[in-house]
């Protein structure tokens, strides 16, 4: 991972730069693939091809998610907080529906599944970034 700001080579894990001292999911002017110089109107870096995430909105509080995740992820409330309304539709229909006539089984599945993702994204390893590409925080 590369800073975006000054294209300096960053720790997986860091928040900030300690080349620049800027936040990770600041900045657009290189690659955080690469380390690529880019132009700040580029979608795509010109050499290897990565998309380059825009920051859009505030970022979203991975400790919210991961809470929502615990206690609501059979319902999929944490995906849709992070933006992901596809396999948040996904779960809530495996939940309810199918969770009707299975008498609760299918909701039960689908809640450790929830539980299991709320503690990943507390501890950071699965689910990093919001459907928007920022990281998060």
């Amino acid at each position: 991972m590369y800073c975006r700001h000054c294209g300096k080579e960053l720790n997986e894990n860091a928040d900030y730069c300690t080349s620049c001292g800027v936040s990770t999911n600041k900045g657009n002017a290189y690659c955080s693939f690469c380390g690529a110089e880019t132009n700040e109107a580029a979608d795509v870096c010109v050499k290897c091809g990565a998309k380059l995430k825009k920051l859009n909105g505030e970022p979203k509080s991975k400790i919210v998610a991961g809470l929502l995740g615990v206690f609501l992820g059979a319902f999929g409330i944490h995906r849709f907080y992070l933006g992901y309304t596809t396999i948040g539709v996904v779960q809530l229909i495996l939940s309810v529906l199918l969770g009707f006539f299975t008498c609760g089984v299918t909701t039960a599945i689908v809640g450790l599944w929830g539980f299991i993702e709320g503690i990943l994204i507390i501890c950071g390893t699965v689910i990093t970034t919001d459907s928007d590409g920022n990281l998060l925080q």
